[in-house]
């Protein structure tokens, strides 16, 4: 009966030790060595541009970021290809014409997300894999540039 009870006690033990590895967490080591982050207001609203140094592109894949309140994918720059950079749309109608295919051109505003962790405004979550694995990286000083 002893034997019984501890095999099923460390059962127990284990389910709750795995399940807690599934929480997202913050990780303390940079996935890649950034250049100076930074973002840009434009005609479509915010741009984030995450230059990147160094990474590993067979074991990093940098996938989106959370910044001020919404998420968006991150897209590598075709000729740079060591910049990536993620667009909030945060404006809303802004071509008034009597031609609708003029007024197509408009951006519906992003809606708000929950965020995973709390940032302040100078700051960004990182989403990227690793070995098949979702992480978290926490992006900051970022500051507006001209």
């Amino acid at each position: 009966m002893k034997k019984l009870l501890f095999l099923f006690s460390s059962i127990f033990a284990l389910s709750l030790i795995s399940g807690c590895g599934s929480n997202k967490e913050l990780q303390e080591r940079a996935p890649a060595q950034f250049q100076d982050i930074y973002y840009t207001r434009g005609e479509n609203g915010l741009d984030l541009h995450i230059p990147v140094a160094i990474i590993q592109d067979n074991r990093v894949n940098l996938e989106s970021v959370y910044f001020r309140g919404m998420k968006s994918p991150l897209i590598q720059d075709e000729d740079r290809t060591n910049l990536y950079t993620a667009n909030f749309s945060i404006n809303g109608m802004e071509i008034m014409s009597s031609d609708p295919a003029e007024e197509n051109k408009n951006r519906v505003p992003q809606k708000a997300v929950k965020m995973p962790f709390e940032i302040e405004d100078d700051e960004a979550i990182l989403v990227f894999s690793q070995n098949d694995k979702t992480k978290y990286y926490k992006l900051s000083g970022i500051e507006e540039q001209n």
